[in-house]
């Protein structure tokens, strides 16, 4: 049949085609045929006494990069800044203003001026002695850790820490140094979300009043189908500007941080 004729044909030139192909290789593996030279084994870098190639450099690099969000996320003073700048927000009821844009970067710089002497005190120790020759890798990390370790602990409760201690199968810490990485960033980020929203609270109360207060003129003068908090805002906001509101909650944040 025409179908299967063209079947066969179209397979007999594929034979050939794939014949044709493989006659190079053939040729050069035959002996005395001029080799073709070997790709070179790049590698960059040791682990452990084990070189590691260019890729998987490449690939570790990239990994330590995205978890850098998480890191300053966590291991900062972030994550209580920006709870508290956000219940603000809520708090004074204008909706999306200030931008998230505008709350980060305020939440940024603060998080940066909090953490600037622990960062200090980890590169004069730590990493400016290793990268000038003076130290090895391991201490140097050691070094540089510790005002971090410090400073989370300075921040975290007693009762976080011994529930994560608990939830980790561990008994009581001879010291600081021996508290297990992982149960102390937990405790420290459960520790700042407890404290954000201590502070949460209580900027809430004076807004709460304002709002009690304009609710009960409008229902004591009959205007129950106008809305209390198209009332309250501008009162809201007055006082907010009267007691110099930013200053205050920036200022309030950044003397709520332990010293270390």
């Amino acid at each position: 049949m025409p179908g299967h004729r063209l079947n066969r044909s179209t397979c007999l030139q594929l034979l050939v085609l794939l014949a044709l192909l493989a006659l190079p290789a053939l040729a050069l593996a035959a002996p005395g045929a001029p080799q073709l030279p070997a790709l070179p084994d790049v590698n960059v870098g040791r682990i452990g006494g084990q070189p590691v190639s260019l890729p998987l450099q490449t690939l570790l690099l990239m990994t330590a990069i995205t978890l850098l969000p998480s890191m300053l996320l966590m291991l900062t003073a972030f994550t209580r800044i920006i709870i508290v700048l956000g219940l603000l927000r809520q708090a004074l009821g204008t909706g999306q203003t200030p931008s998230n844009q505008v709350l980060l970067g305020l939440a940024l710089f603060l998080t940066a001026m909090v953490m600037l002497p622990v960062w200090d005190k980890a590169w004069s120790t730590g990493m400016s002695p290793y990268l000038n020759g003076e130290i090895d890798f391991q201490t140097a990390w050691t070094l540089t850790t510790q005002p971090l370790r410090a400073f989370m602990l300075a921040q975290v409760r007693e009762t976080d820490l011994l529930t994560f201690a608990g939830l980790a199968g561990h008994g009581p810490y001879a010291g600081p140094d021996a508290i297990p990485f992982p149960v102390l960033v937990a405790s420290f980020v459960t520790s700042e979300l407890k404290t954000a929203f201590e502070i949460g609270f209580l900027i809430f109360i004076p807004f709460v009043i304002i709002d009690l207060v304009v609710a009960s003129v409008l229902m004591s003068m009959g205007m129950m189908m106008l809305s209390p908090m198209l009332i309250s805002a501008p009162f809201k906001l007055l006082l907010f500007v009267l007691v110099d509101g930013w200053v205050l909650v920036v200022g309030t944040l950044a003397a709520s941080f332990n010293a270390v």
